[in-house]
């Protein structure tokens, strides 16, 4: 049977190669995706750098055939699901989302995804609660703890621009733009990557 899945130093020179200014991040995945062309890790890579890159709907495909073919993998999973809120789905987030809720109370990704939730009910200082926690849970990834804290940042300066918050929205996507996540989460659109 062959290999399915790249081994753990062509991950590490895969990952030093797209920390390198100019290079071809897409090209260098693609390149190890001829030869494992089921390795979620590398769906998972392509997804991040094509999100980045605001190549929204190819982003979106490797994104979810990452979440296909390893529903456990969990980052690529929460990932894919914060993709999806800031593109306005947010009833599809929650449903990507669904397996991290049954994951330990203590587990980071949990914690964020309750916050996230809390966010799309405009409920902000019962978010801002979740991702302080999260935050000091999360030993493992700084770069999405300074994703959280960013969101933080700019949900909290668009509240204060804003004035009042408004009513907040159902959540259905059919309900009030005008909130201050609506507006953040819009204008984020996908482009933040959370490694």
């Amino acid at each position: 049977m062959p290999d399915t899945l790249a081994t753990d130093a062509e991950i590490e020179q895969l990952t030093s190669a797209l920390q390198t200014p100019g290079a071809d991040d897409v090209g260098a995945i693609d390149a190890l995706l001829t030869r494992y062309p089921d390795d979620p890790r590398l769906h998972f890579m392509r997804g991040s750098v094509l999100a980045g890159q605001a190549e929204h709907i190819k982003a979106h495909a490797s994104l979810t055939r990452a979440v296909e073919l390893a529903p456990e993998f969990a980052i690529a999973r929460y990932q894919l699901g914060f993709f999806e809120l800031t593109s306005g789905e947010a009833d599809q987030a929650l449903s990507t989302w669904g397996p991290l809720l049954k994951a330990p109370k203590d587990n980071y990704l949990r914690v964020f995804v309750e916050g996230m939730t809390h966010v799309i009910r405009d409920e902000f200082t019962e978010a801002f609660a979740k991702f302080e926690r999260g935050i000091a849970l999360n030993q493992e990834n700084e770069p999405l703890n300074g994703d959280i804290q960013l969101l933080m940042r700019e949900l909290r300066a668009k509240m204060e621009s804003g004035g009042d918050a408004p009513p907040p929205s159902d959540g259905d996507g059919d309900g009030d733009t005008t909130s201050p996540s609506a507006l953040l989460l819009g204008q984020l659109g996908g482009n933040r990557t959370i490694n």
